[in-house]
């Protein structure tokens, strides 16, 4: 199944994915048609500019969400967080969709309206997650920051094209996790999902605080398109380290190019990133108790299993045999 929209700020993504699935809304709630699955889709609107829309089903098709370009500028930022089982496929551009999330069941995208996304959700799998749609103005009152660095200014400031992505913490999926479970028949439970958005919010702008003051290169759909394609070239193979001038000519872009737009969408070098990627795939390995500290090491590439173990303690605070010694 696609559904397709534009992302205009006057856009009610409940009410139209209703139309398209032939059933009604009652009380902001979406019950899924028993012919497509279980579940439902769920709005709250904490004033015209400040909004979250909660989806929580099983389909027995695949789901295939278009969200086209509102042509309008950063008129409204969209905050998607995703935190499920099964691993996440983004495309912009209409171009093949690429895999995001691999070892790491979670994702945050902030982006402006103005970029052109599409999101697959594969059939016969419990989805969850939540977008939070809210106005550069709203923002900006509600964060009430005297010094933003250049990030929160650029997702703020009005005209601008921005797409960035965090990691998912821990505190993170366990508030989302909360914010599933709320009865909302409760009297005050409109009045506390409120204040759980705004939690959530604080979370993941307080990630963003943390990265560098730079100067924003403006993106846009097909800029998104191929740093996707390139963050899959490089965690596609973690035993062999990321080639600089390879990457660029595969993004058809210029190292200098390559590497600010990659930092500024990830949040950390390309070289950073594949190493973080890498102690990600050698704690999941040696969860799963087959295989021995050293023949992690060899698969992920380290010739030197002292260097490994070191870089891996940097990361996780423990030793890889220490690590695997606790699952």
């Amino acid at each position: 199944m696609i559904f397709s929209f534009s992302a205009t700020p006057d856009f009610d993504f409940l009410t139209h994915f209703a139309r398209h699935v032939g059933t009604a809304v009652h009380h902001d709630l979406l019950i899924m048609p028993e012919h497509l699955g279980k579940g439902y889709i769920r709005k709250l609107a904490f004033g015209s500019d400040f909004k979250i829309t909660l989806h929580h089903y099983t389909l027995r098709e695949d789901l295939i969400i278009k969200r086209n370009s509102s042509g309008l500028g950063n008129e409204l930022i969209t905050i998607f967080f995703y935190s499920n089982e099964q691993s996440l496929s983004i495309a912009f551009n209409d171009n093949p969709l690429v895999l995001f999330s691999q070892r790491d069941d979670s994702a945050v995208q902030v982006t402006s309206n103005d970029l052109s996304s599409t999101i697959h959700f594969p059939a016969h799998h419990d989805i969850h997650y939540v977008v939070v749609a809210i106005s550069p103005a709203y923002l900006t009152a509600l964060l009430a920051m005297t010094n933003a660095n250049s990030v929160i200014q650029t997702i703020t400031g009005s005209s601008n094209s921005f797409l960035f992505f965090e990691s998912m913490t821990a505190e993170t999926k366990l508030l989302l996790k909360h914010i599933a479970a709320v009865d909302m028949n409760g009297s005050l439970s409109h009045f506390y999902m409120q204040i759980k958005v705004q939690e959530l919010l604080y979370l993941l702008f307080h990630q963003l605080t943390s990265r560098e003051n730079t100067m924003h290169q403006s993106i846009n759909s097909a800029d998104a398109e191929r740093l996707l394609h390139i963050r899959s070239e490089i965690i596609s193979d973690l035993s062999v380290p990321p080639v600089l001038s390879e990457l660029a000519r595969i993004a058809a872009m210029s190292e200098t190019k390559l590497k600010q737009l990659f930092k500024q969408t990830f949040g950390d070098t390309i070289y950073n990133y594949y190493q973080q990627v890498r102690m990600q795939e050698a704690a999941f390995l040696l969860k799963q108790g087959n295989r021995s500290v050293a023949e992690v090491g060899y698969e992920l590439g380290f010739t030197n299993l002292s260097h490994f173990s070191r870089l891996f303690e940097k990361y996780y605070g423990l030793n890889p045999k220490r690590y695997s010694s606790q699952y």
